[in-house]
């Protein structure tokens, strides 16, 4: 069975169980593998997700669907252009 991808929300509540563990005395590599996570994948949350709060999150998640959406439709309108080019040549 195929490991699945925690949800960020998932990710941050993680890294606060980490922080967590590390305020009590706990050693980094003690706390992450307390967790159930490799340290690599801990380090690259980190990297991406920390100190970020769940609204934060949820604003970057709109923000980047929102880009997503603008990157598709950029793309559209740069295939249309030549099309149009062409068709304007012939009319005139």
């Amino acid at each position: 069975m195929a490991n699945k991808r925690p949800k960020p929300e998932e990710v941050v509540s993680k890294l606060r169980q980490v922080e967590v563990l590390m305020g009590q005395g706990m050693s980094p590599p003690d706390a992450i593998s307390k967790i159930g996570i490799v340290e690599h994948s801990y380090y690259r949350w980190r990297k991406q997700y920390d100190g970020m709060g769940v609204d934060q999150l949820k604003e970057l998640t709109r923000l980047q669907q929102e880009n997503e959406r603008l990157q598709r439709a950029v793309s559209d309108l740069t295939l249309d252009k030549p099309i149009l080019t062409e068709a304007a040549k012939g009319n005139f």
